[in-house]
């Protein structure tokens, strides 16, 4: 698969957009980025001169230089010669729709089409397909793209399965961790699952029961530990002992039930949990701003990543 994708096109330079372009980079492709935005170019290399240590760290494939990278505001001109394109424009599906008749145009019937869209669903974005929506799908990343290996590649009604198969095959050929939602759902997988945990967790923000910062504490010093290393199903396999998953549920599904039960179901957020997340947010990060607390995340990242790669 690395061979098949020499070119890699990136539209939409965005922060999802220039990650995808920084990580294609270090694989050893060559990159055009294209987007309307004025000031789209220079903020796309500085990011990746901004990620390129970072990446460096991970480790480069032969030949891997961000001297790879060109920049277009011509779309036309950014998908002539692709051999794969990363889409990550607004999440708008009229946009998105508009666009994809367009790039249906443009790109050659086995190019496949990727993309980055958080919620939307591939069935709709691929409407505006007229003539090889099959080769259409989901390729959602988790942000960072360059450093979390997640992808969750999902197919629309007309997609085929030789483009899931061939999409999966290139996000692992460039070190992505995909899985196959074999659904579509509003959301995908994993935001569905941080937005379930995040409700509870404003939930008992809300009842007075802890603070923001408590709360992070008890994710991040707790279960996100764990999380880092095992998901939940096989943390709890480990947690039945020798019995596995089979005593687990044996002595403990009554329990996670009678606290299924009392968990938190508002669907909005309050004025007042708003303003307690704001404030509380605002408290826990201090005086560290916002580049310093991702260069916080993203060196423990890389750390955890380096231990991760043993495993292999």
């Amino acid at each position: 698969m690395t061979s098949s994708v020499g070119r890699a096109a990136i539209v939409g330079a965005g922060v999802i957009g220039a990650s995808w372009a920084a990580l294609f980079l270090a694989k050893g492709l060559k990159v055009v980025a294209t987007d309307v935005a004025a000031d789209a170019e220079a903020s796309l290399r500085g990011f990746v001169d901004k990620a390129w240590p970072a990446l460096e760290r991970l480790g480069l494939a032969p030949g891997a230089s961000p001297a790879h990278l060109a920049f277009t505001p011509d779309l036309a001109v950014a998908i002539d010669g692709a051999d794969f394109v990363q889409e990550s424009g607004p999440e708008r599906i009229d946009l998105k729709q508009a666009l994809y008749r367009r790039l249906d145009e443009l790109a050659p019937a086995n190019v496949i089409i990727a993309s980055s869209s958080s919620g939307l669903m591939m069935s709709e974005i691929q409407k505006g397909c007229a003539a090889h929506p099959e080769r259409c799908v989901i390729g959602h990343p988790f942000n960072p793209p360059h450093l979390i290996p997640l992808v969750e590649v999902v197919g629309g009604a007309k997609t085929s399965p030789e483009t899931i198969e061939r999409a999966m095959a290139f996000y692992r050929a460039i070190g992505k961790k995909p899985i196959h939602l074999h659904k579509e759902v509003v959301g995908h997988v994993a935001n569905r699952l941080q937005a379930a945990l995040w409700r509870e967790v404003v939930h008992l923000i809300e009842e007075g029961v802890v603070d923001v910062a408590d709360a992070d504490a008890a994710v991040c010093w707790g279960p996100g530990l764990r999380w880092g290393v095992m998901g939940p199903n096989l943390i709890f396999h480990l947690g039945g002992g020798q019995g596995g998953m089979r005593h687990f549920l044996d002595h403990l599904s009554g329990p996670f039930a009678a606290w299924w039960r009392d968990l938190g179901t508002q669907t909005e957020f309050s004025p007042a949990a708003t303003k307690a997340l704001i404030d509380g947010a605002e408290k826990e990060a201090g005086d560290r701003s916002i580049d310093q607390l991702a260069r916080q995340r993203d060196e423990a990242l890389l750390g955890l990543l380096a231990l991760r790669a043993k495993e292999r």
